[in-house]
């Protein structure tokens, strides 16, 4: 076997392994003992067929690709030790010939990473305001939240709720058929198509309206771009939604706690800047993040993000509850393709790579550990809330695999609290 070290670029180490003939004919060699005796060959007992009736039974090419699947994963183990490498993935395998066997290997190497002056960074958070206007908007949600829907004598307005029958189809095909649905007639509402919310005002209960809409060439769904669609809809029911009167009773109404209107405030106010302020908090966190990566030179093998999209892409399906069977459908229905989908991952995957990587090393060069008492405290806090089989998660959470998992959860969070106290000049935090 033949080694030759091509060149290293992007943490990533390019070889060409030419093997010798004999070790070729080795691996043929195993190749046909093991298929042989899987073969079943007319004339022949299971096993004992010779190699040349073996090979014009199953094609030589067959046989030779057998013997190279075995072949190549151990001349890449001897190259890469022969070289003194250290891979960290899989490396890419292509087979450039076959006479002789010579194929490329592009092996991945560890990150490369230099942390700027992180020390010396300063992000200034910024301000949280709760305003009156704010709480305003928090009530006035609340009060539709509990606002009921009584039947008026009336055309159709926007923001009503009306009950309709829809008959329609899209070039003569079927599209929306449905009886007494529920439908909230809203400015720019998209379904069942756009302009239909806008079809339904004026029309009294009991009135039929046929009406033909075009969905634009931009459609999100690719298949109704640029078609027309044929609707019939009778208005069967029309509400108008009324609003609880803004008083003591209706905050008492949310919760007997609430004896007032004014307690009411106090605690939407309260809880607008508990949230107000943990979103601060973490877009703070991002900020500090993002100055330390700004500073710091990397260099990594592009599996990375290639490992990372493939995790963002299942995510996206797992949360879409989209399987391989719904893929295509789903594919169809947001017109792009699995590739053009993936490629919308890249920026945001390079980007989680690349904190991953800076706030790994920041964690090495502060000597940031996670003691067995906060990986302690940190099961407690996830098991407190579990009402039923609370034993059988402890247990699970106990075990060594899982402690090292929230090893690895908690390392970077702690390496971001001092990255915050860094860039909030805390002497302490600075070394």
């Amino acid at each position: 076997m033949k080694v030759t070290r091509e060149k290293t670029e992007n943490s990533q180490v390019f070889l060409t392994i030419e093997m010798e003939p004999a070790e070729v004919e080795e691996s043929l060699d195993k190749s046909y003992y093991r298929l042989v005796k899987k073969t079943n060959i007319p004339g022949f007992r299971k096993g004992k067929a010779p190699r040349d009736i073996l090979e014009r039974y199953i094609g030589k090419e067959c046989l030779l690709d057998n013997a190279l699947d075995n072949l190549l994963p151990e001349a890449y183990k001897k190259a890469i030790k022969e070289q003194e490498i250290e891979a960290i993935a899989r490396p890419h395998v292509e087979i450039a010939q076959t006479d002789p066997v010579v194929f490329k290997v592009t092996v991945p190497l560890k990150p490369t990473i230099k942390l700027g002056d992180y020390h010396h960074i300063k992000v200034t958070p910024e301000p949280v305001d709760v305003t009156e206007d704010n709480v305003n908007d928090a009530i006035e949600q609340l009060r539709h939240q509990e606002a009921s829907w009584e039947p008026v004598e009336r055309p159709v307005e926007f923001d009503d709720l009306v009950v309709i029958d829809i008959e329609s189809d899209i070039e003569d095909k079927p599209f929306i058929n449905r009886k007494g649905i529920q439908y909230h007639p809203v400015h720019d509402l998209p379904f069942p198509a756009p302009g239909f919310a806008e079809q339904l005002l004026g029309m009294k209960g009991n009135e039929d309206k046929e009406f033909k809409l075009q969905f634009p060439l931009d459609f999100s769904n690719a298949e109704l771009a640029g078609k027309e669609s044929s609707f019939k809809v009778r208005v069967t029911e029309i509400k108008q939604e009324i609003l609880p009167e803004l008083d003591d009773e209706f905050a008492g109404g949310l919760n007997p706690d609430f004896k007032s209107l004014d307690l009411l405030r106090e605690h939407v106010s309260a809880d607008l800047k508990l949230r107000a302020e943990e979103k601060a908090r973490v877009d703070f966190e991002e900020r500090v993040i993002e100055a330390v990566a700004d500073i710091a030179e990397l260099e990594f093998p592009p599996i990375l993000v290639e490992m990372e999209i493939n995790l963002l892409f299942n995510q996206r399906l797992q949360r879409l509850q989209v399987g391989k069977e719904g893929l295509e459908e789903y594919l169809r229905g947001i017109n792009k393709t699995e590739e053009e989908l993936r490629e919308e991952l890249r920026p945001l995957a390079t980007r989680r790579v690349t904190r991953s990587l800076v706030l790994g090393r920041v964690a090495e060069e502060e000597k940031i550990e996670v003691t067995d008492s906060e990986i302690e405290a940190e099961i407690e806090n996830m098991t407190k809330s579990a009402a039923e089989k609370k034993d059988e998660l402890q247990k699970f959470l106990n075990r060594p695999q899982s402690k090292e998992s929230i090893r690895q959860l908690l390392t970077p969070r702690k390496t971001i609290q001092q990255l915050v106290e860094i860039a909030k000049g805390s002497n302490t935090a600075v070394k």
